[in-house]
């Protein structure tokens, strides 16, 4: 497995022989078939019997049973004594100590509270069983996923992460183990291509493992790309308490998953300086990383203002624009963002360098179509910040359904965000995209009321 996947370590039963596995393994010795020899007959992985005869899997599905029983040849009394066993097996629970739990948070959760709160309403209660987390890099993903995670597993849930590789594991990482082993053969299959695992044998192992106990898959940092939607199904359907929370920058657009837009931080209105916004709070918070002993001031307040109007309230982005507090202070960081913003916020981007995150911004607009696109480009060569989806009509000249799908996809992408000062339907393009794509910076809300209703009209 790769070593970036990391998930909590558990207390697994002990690989002694249960009364199931006892029974599977006399009956398999007693008609001379090896494990391979019952694994074809059986159709079921010589993984799963393996596990099942040496314990380590105790609540084997029905179909399981009665597909060993028929490969086995046995008779009613024997499989009256196999699915009894396998009943037991299944009445005992998962055979874990305590619930795995998530990895460790780095830093605090910031003016989160109503996602958390919605996410874990909807996975506590099964009424969604994938959720799909998306926003652009740097946006706050894996920390709400971490919060929602530490939620459930408080309340007695099991949660098995997994990290995909080459994604950033921002939070401290548990021992790994069988359990993680498992749990990352299990999620190669089902992101896996068609011709990777054909049998399904590893989402059949940890289906065995699991049984219908409720537990929490977090799949952070899933890689772009078409999901095994066999697979994905298989999974959910053999382990019915089942629920898969996916961090990533776009969705799998597959049947029944329920996508959740996580955009940045609300910002304070132009003008003030709310200190209590969870932008400010934020960056305020990482100033006073940087500069613990300064405390801020109304003057400071201001510029935090700014800065988070300036980078939309970006949590990723706020916290490389405060790094540069030791070399500099409010006043010029702010002067550096006014000019370019994106010019400083290289390392988001997950590596040093003149591709950092402009280049990580523009990788994730390649991926549009071509009709997105440009709508985006025209987007930022028009006058004004705020647009309705009447605006995107006279725009491209394109009828309502289809402005509305282009408009979707810009939203689902992260390059726009709904602006809900005003109330109403109304959306605006970041300006960290903006800058990304050689736009000049939208002027301000007061200065583009005009032109913004003229769009709009």
């Amino acid at each position: 497995m790769n070593s970036t996947a990391a998930v909590a370590a558990a207390t697994l039963p002990a690989p002694e022989t249960s009364r199931l596995g006892g029974l599977i393994r006399t009956h398999r010795l007693r008609i001379g078939l090896t494990q391979r020899e019952l694994a074809d007959l059986s159709t079921i992985s010589v993984r799963a019997i393996r596990d099942l005869e040496q314990g380590k899997a105790r609540r084997p599905r029905p179909d399981t049973v009665r597909l060993m029983a028929d490969a086995l040849r046995l008779g009613p009394r024997a499989r009256a004594a196999l699915e009894a066993a396998a009943q037991q097996g299944r009445a005992t629970g998962a055979g874990w100590e305590q619930p795995p739990a998530p990895p460790t948070a780095l830093h605090p959760i910031v003016g989160r509270d109503a996602e958390a709160a919605a996410l874990e309403t909807e996975l506590s209660s099964g009424t969604e069983r994938l959720v799909h987390l998306v926003g652009l890099t740097g946006v706050g993903k894996t920390r709400l996923a971490l919060a929602v995670a530490e939620r459930l597993h408080a309340a007695g849930m099991p949660v098995l992460w997994y990290t995909s590789p080459g994604a950033t594991a921002d939070h401290l990482g548990c021992a790994e183990g069988e359990l993680t082993a498992r749990t990352a053969a299990a999620v190669a299959q089902v992101q896996g291509p068609a011709a990777a695992g054909a049998d399904g044998g590893a989402v059949d192992a940890l289906a065995e493992l699991l049984g219908e106990q409720p537990a929490l898959l977090v799949l952070d940092g899933a890689p772009a790309g078409p999901v095994r939607f066999d697979r994905l199904t298989g999974l959910l359907r053999a382990c019915p308490g089942l629920r898969l929370l996916v961090t990533s920058d776009q969705p799998w657009e597959v049947p029944g998953e329920r996508i959740f837009l996580l955009a940045p931080l609300e910002v304070p209105a132009v003008g003030g300086a709310d200190a209590a916004a969870p932008s400010v709070r934020l960056f305020l918070d990482h100033v006073r990383r940087v500069r613990p002993e300064s405390t801020a001031t109304a003057a400071d307040r201001e510029y935090a203002a700014r800065v988070c109007r300036r980078l939309d309230g970006h949590p990723g982005a706020l916290a490389a624009a405060a790094s540069w507090l030791v070399v500099c202070d409010l006043a010029a960081l702010w002067q550096g963002l006014d000019e370019d913003p994106v010019a400083l916020l290289d390392h988001l981007g997950g590596r040093v360098g003149s591709d950092g995150f402009r280049g990580a911004l523009h990788r994730r607009l390649e991926r549009l179509s071509a009709p997105a696109r440009g709508l985006l480009e025209a987007l930022c060569g028009r006058a004004g910040d705020e647009f309705e989806l009447a605006g995107i009509t006279g725009l491209t000249g394109s009828g309502l359904a289809e402005s509305g799908r282009m408009l979707r996809e810009l939203l689902l992408s992260g390059a726009v965000r709904t602006a809900h000062e005003g109330g109403g339907s109304r959306f605006r393009v970041l300006g960290l995209v903006r800058a990304a794509c050689g736009a000049p910076p939208a002027a301000s809300a007061g200065a583009t009321a005009g032109a913004t209703a003229a769009t709009a009209a």
